[in-house]
């Protein structure tokens, strides 16, 4: 069973390399019709003459996880203007606790953020006076020398990958807009490599809309979200203090949201009951520690409900899990595709892929190896802006449908946690587009939706406004 999904070299190197048609799939949503539109020429050669960078500090309601609490989210836009003088603003959000706990930990709120801004501005810098032909080369190009400079800046030698490629969004995004405009290319469909085309096949007319509810969070808030339609919630477990304090508390708060929306139903599962998502951010030390969860849940009826459990167990950790009898998750543990190739030989059945924390491009490659493995993916959020949310949604929109689940599952929590949150979305170029605002816990993914790419080629003008020295 453990080599049931190994990938070998030669596995790797077809995947990497060659492109896969596209296959027909039934279910609640629509595949996508035969694609592309857009004939592609010859990739062109683009020169970035300069950049700029900027970034806004956005307050936030206490996120728990991780044994940790964040009270702040980075808001970074990365200027690339090219030699044909064409320019292009892409927004990133941070995660430094999410991405690396140790990093966190060492430095306050906003040293942390500088460490990692640090690095977006330092591959901006190396953007400069130079040329790229697609935004997966320019990855490849950039992420080995700002995680080696990761390493030194944060004094980490065992900095984990994530970390940059967190602190490479805004500039991925960045050059998937420059490289759109540059090639003639207007929607999200065909700016899509034909290689990585059939992981992002699929074409929602829903995506389910999951909030998340951190560590210790009220009851009586997660079984209001249920009764607001919510079907699927992020429920972050995991609790601080010891492992044997820890697993009391899991225990106990499993308990309470059973008994409070366990009986609920819903249209968009097999079992027509509400599935529960545990991510406990990799606090759980042991395999046993995990087994009493689960053994708990057996003994009060709550074990069929689990329909994914996120990051139990450290990164390094080399523990099976195909096993266990649920599904288990990789997030941050899968940093890269070889990463998520790893982890899905360790049994792990489902993905959470994040293309607001590890850039798109990385995560092309990451759901096209899923695809590939029959493995399911869904979109994890990084509490980003409402913009970043769209891009995520232009992800989730394009998944295989999750098991037992007919439609596109993405985690959306920057409503429950930004301060702000009504102001950041009036920076939203389509804040009053039909497919933004959750009705009845799914986002209505309809024909607008597609033809506008979810907005993400529209300019800001509040980030706009931002580097207004930059247009001549």
């Amino acid at each position: 069973m453990l080599n049931q999904h190994k990938l070998n070299r030669r596995d790797f190197v077809r995947y990497t390399g060659s492109g896969l048609a596209a296959v027909g799939l039934t279910g609640i949503s629509m595949p996508a019709p035969s694609q592309p539109k857009h004939t592609m020429n010859p990739e062109k050669l683009i020169r970035i003459n300069n950049v700029d960078s900027n970034f806004e500090r956005e307050p936030l309601h206490p996120y728990r996880f991780k044994g940790s609490v964040v009270t702040e989210g980075w808001q970074v836009a990365a200027w690339i203007g090219s030699e044909s003088g064409i320019h292009k603003i892409g927004i990133g959000g941070q995660g430094t606790l999410w991405s690396d706990s140790k990093v966190f930990a060492s430095h306050s709120t906003n040293g942390g953020n500088a460490l990692m801004y640090a690095m977006t501005e330092r591959a901006l810098q190396m953007m400069k006076g130079n040329s790229f032909t697609n935004p997966h080369l320019l990855l490849d190009d950039l992420l080995p020398e700002i995680y080696e400079y990761g390493k030194k800046i944060t004094g980490n030698p065992d900095l984990r990958k994530t970390f940059a490629l967190n602190s490479l969004v805004s500039v991925d995004n960045a050059a998937w807009l420059m490289y759109a405009a540059e090639n003639g290319i207007k929607n999200f469909d065909d700016m899509i490599p034909p290689k990585y085309k059939p992981g992002l096949g699929y074409r929602h007319d829903k995506v389910g809309s999951m909030p998340s509810f951190s560590v210790g969070a009220d009851v009586n808030k997660i079984k209001a979200a249920a009764d607001q339609g919510y079907f699927i919630m992020k429920l972050k477990t995991g609790s601080s203090g010891t492992q044997k304090e820890m697993i009391e508390k899991d225990i106990d708060f499993l308990t309470a949201v059973h008994k409070a929306i366990g009986h609920y139903e819903t249209p968009y599962t097999k079992s027509g009951k509400i599935p529960y998502y545990f991510d406990a951010n990799e606090r759980y030390d042991e395999k046993e520690t995990l087994l009493r969860f689960l053994d708990h849940a057996k003994k009060i009826g709550a074990f069929e409900q689990i329909a994914v459990i996120e990051e139990p167990f450290g990164e390094r950790s080399d523990v099976y899990v195909g096993d266990l009898g649920v599904t288990i998750a990789a997030d941050e543990s899968a940093h890269t595709v070889e990463d998520a190739a790893k982890r899905i030989e360790q049994g792990y059945g489902a993905i959470a892929v994040k293309a607001i924390a590890k850039t798109l491009s990385m995560t092309m490659r990451v759901t096209q190896l899923a695809y590939e493995k029959n493995i399911p993916c869904f979109c994890a959020d990084l509490t980003v802006n409402p913009i970043l949310v769209d891009w995520n949604k232009c992800v989730a929109a394009r998944l295989s449908p999750f098991a037992n689940i007919g439609i596109g599952l993405q985690e959306t929590n920057g409503h429950q946690y930004y301060k702000n949150w009504d102001t950041m979305m009036s920076y939203h170029p389509r804040a009053n587009a039909s497919w933004i605002k959750t009705k009845q816990g799914v986002y209505v993914t309809d024909k607008t939706f597609y033809e506008e790419s979810g907005g993400i080629f529209h300019p800001s003008t509040h980030y706009e406004k931002m580097f207004m020295h930059e247009v001549k």
